[in-house]
């Protein structure tokens, strides 16, 4: 039992660990990437550009004149960040409202060598996981206690955005829902009467059709 336990902590720990990803551009295309955000939360971008080499069929690291153009927008559409970087950096931004954030990325230029295909190494940080400790006990002088603790204290502080997050994202589907069956309601109750007037118009000309032909 105890070994399954260390396996499954290890186990978690890969997983934790294995949260980066590559993906391949072109100098025509845009990657963007979504990411849920609760509001007044710190979010880490780290990147890094590799050229595609022909002659090793591999990526290299790419040459100072590629970079990336990184754009981020927020829930309401509002660019909160727009800028050129070099080939390799680590981008920070803090949100405001809370909801999917639309990360952009995509070549500095549009003929840098021939059309040839970048990988870029992309890591996403959110809230506490994008904290440096190790940096902040240097900075603050924290014994490991005193920096045990102010880890907790950030996880429950990023808990609590992430509970009043979902609840966010709660009311706005409760609002959803009562304006779709409002809308439901009223098209239903619009349906009703012009079938209720059609009728009552059809038996009125029916009635005058019959009054003319002396048949009533």
């Amino acid at each position: 039992m105890r070994n399954q336990y260390i396996c499954l902590a290890l186990l978690l720990c890969a997983i934790q660990s294995a949260c980066g990803l590559y993906f391949h551009i072109s100098e025509t295309e845009r990657k963007c990437f979504i990411e849920e955000v609760p509001d007044e939360t710190t979010v880490i971008v780290n990147y890094k550009v590799e050229l595609y080499d022909p002659r090793s069929n591999g990526f290299m690291p790419s040459s100072p004149g590629i970079g990336m153009h990184v754009e981020v927008r927020d829930s309401d559409d509002k660019v909160i960040l727009s800028r050129v970087y070099s080939s390799q950096g680590r981008i920070s931004f803090t949100s405001h409202t809370p909801g999917e954030h639309v990360i952009c990325m995509y070549s500095n230029s549009t003929a840098w060598f021939n059309g040839a295909q970048l990988r870029v190494h992309l890591d996403i940080q959110v809230g506490e996981h994008a904290i440096d400790y190790a940096n902040v006990a240097q900075k603050e002088k924290l014994t490991e206690l005193q920096l045990r603790i102010r880890q907790l204290l950030d996880q429950v502080e990023q808990i609590t955005k992430e509970q009043n997050y979902q609840r966010y994202r709660e009311e706005r589907f409760r609002h959803t829902s009562e304006s779709t069956n409002s809308r439901v309601l009223w098209w239903s109750l619009a349906q009703t009467i012009v079938l209720v007037c059609m009728g009552f118009w059809q038996m009125r000309h029916l009635k005058s059709f019959f009054e003319a032909k002396k048949l009533v």
